[in-house]
């Protein structure tokens, strides 16, 4: 029995090991889907009044990011090679990112582990933006004041017919709305997230703040 013990506890020792090992491994291009993150402003906006995105733009959602993920969980982060955007590149992505401080830092931790070039990549962010239509609803115009995390998504499935019960996760911070989670696969058609990937939000309504 205590040898048998012994070889369980190797067995274990090494497939933990092996699994450790595989998502240590950060290989640009070796990932199995994204996530196309779509932050909202406004909540952005109450901590962080001072950043460009924050001066009375108005906006609503924004591009927080198009992230690489692992479907067991996790995901690769500042793949190399770390290579610097070009001109021509920070010039296509300000029309994508609101600051480019927050592009060269999306593609610094994320853009570097698609396995695009930036230009590339780039274009793969736009595309998955064009891919998911922000419901009329929450346009920054007309979003209410609260809203249930169920009824953000519920929202998000009606305008995109594709998206399926589990394609999407709502983040909150305490009680506020953060930030939208939209599940694509590699071809940018809309996937199912996985465990990993879920609404962070509290029963209940949560505050949507208003433009700004």
């Amino acid at each position: 029995m205590k040898r048998a013990t012994v070889w369980i506890a190797l067995w274990l020792g090494i497939v933990m090991g092996a699994s450790a090992a595989t998502r240590d491994t950060q290989q640009a291009g070796d990932f199995d889907f994204y996530v196309l993150s779509l932050s909202w402003s406004p909540t952005f906006c109450l901590t962080h009044p001072e950043d460009q995105q924050c001066s009375g733009k108005g906006y609503g959602f924004v591009l927080h990011g198009l992230w690489p993920q692992y479907a067991r969980g996790g995901w690769p982060a500042s793949c190399a090679p770390q290579l610097p955007l070009s001109a021509e590149d920070v010039a296509k992505g300000m029309t994508l990112f609101v600051t480019e401080k927050l592009l060269k830092h999306e593609w610094a931790k994320h853009g570097t582990c698609s396995g695009l070039g930036a230009a590339a990549y780039l274009d793969k962010t736009d595309a998955a933006l064009g891919a998911v239509v922000i419901p009329e609803p929450l346009q920054p115009l007309n979003a209410p004041g609260s809203l249930q995390a169920r009824e953000i998504e519920a929202l998000f499935r009606q305008s995109n017919p594709g998206m399926g019960e589990r394609g999407i996760a709502v983040i909150c911070k305490g009680k506020v709305f953060s930030e939208v989670r939209v599940c694509l696969g590699k071809d940018l058609g809309f996937a199912g997230c996985p465990r990993g990937v879920r609404t962070q939000c509290r029963e209940g309504d949560i505050r949507i703040p208003a433009q700004r």
